[in-house]
């Protein structure tokens, strides 16, 4: 029986949000893992169950982990709460990451630790002890940033074009847009002006995350990027030639053709282009997700 293996000791203590400056400097210590050096350490845990080979890859993570968390900083809990779910995710990602798919493990344990993060919030929040519905959930995950988006920032009820706005870009009713937000504006805020220590030296806005991207972010969002390619590739092999031509022509060119000049390429009406490109579209779609569900089952 394999030994189970526990990364919890190598992770920096992290108490209370007064101990967060001096977590942050640490985790910087640790290096990041080129490729090779990733893998073969992935390799030593998934085959020997090596638990020092595991606490490389967690703390080589651990920055990641950091500004993940810090862009979930505006629900009201304390930051060093959401980094140590945020660990525990990342933990749960090394345990099950597969490094012969081909990925690195950033790209894999991103969705551990914002899945992580997020349901610790759900956990805090009164509103979710009510019971909320998926929809819901989307919008608590989203109000803030589509506030932004439309420059929202006024304290009480949103302007009713905002209302509608948000519920038609989030595909939920306008009365769950309006009930959202008073809860949210409830909960309030942590101010970036807040002091981070008791003797008042530093603020929250002094750690805001840098706009230059992390190495490990950067791998991530690129193989995030080829691995959508690569879905979309094989998706559109259940389309025929036809629903190929005009799906492509209509929706992933840089300069899409009208109806009417497809028409003239297929010697059919414009509706029968449309009805075309409709159909191609739903099954590519059915197709991504069967394709997306597959591998997922594969990785769980």
């Amino acid at each position: 029986m394999a030994k189970k293996v526990t990364t919890t000791a190598v992770v920096p203590a992290l108490g209370s949000d007064a101990s967060l400056n001096r977590y942050l400097s640490e985790i910087r210590k640790f290096p990041l893992l080129t490729p090779e050096q990733e893998y073969m350490l992935a390799k030593r845990y998934a085959e020997h169950q090596d638990s020092e080979a595991a606490a490389q890859l967690v703390t080589s993570h651990l920055r990641l982990v950091a500004k993940i968390a810090m862009g979930y900083r505006g629900y009201g809990l304390p930051v060093s709460e959401l980094i140590s779910e945020g660990n525990i995710g990342l933990m749960q990602g090394v345990k099950k990451f597969e490094p012969d798919r081909g990925f690195r493990l950033a790209t894999y344990a991103m969705w551990w630790i914002r899945a992580s993060i997020q349901e610790f919030i759900l956990r805090s929040w009164s509103l979710v002890k009510m019971g909320t519905t998926a929809a819901q959930k989307k919008l608590f995950f989203n109000l803030r940033r589509m506030k932004n988006n439309i420059e929202a920032f006024e304290d009480g009820d949103l302007r009713p074009e905002d209302v509608t706005k948000i519920a038609t870009d989030l595909g939920v009713s306008e009365e769950d847009v309006v009930s959202m937000n008073r809860r949210m504006a409830m909960g309030g805020d942590t101010s970036l002006n807040v002091p981070m220590r008791e003797d008042g030296d530093g603020q929250w806005q002094d750690w805001l995350a840098d706009d230059t991207p992390l190495q490990d972010e950067r791998v991530a969002d690129a193989e995030e990027r080829d691995v959508r390619h690569s879905l979309l590739l094989e998706a559109m092999g259940s389309l025929n030639d036809r629903e190929k031509h005009i799906l492509a022509e209509r929706r992933l060119a840089e300069e899409p053709k009208t109806l009417e000049e497809l028409s003239q390429v297929y010697g059919v009406s414009r509706e029968r282009v449309r009805q075309i490109e409709v159909r191609a579209f739903e099954k590519l779609q059915k197709a991504m997700m069967r394709i997306a569900g597959e591998k997922r089952l594969l990785t769980a």
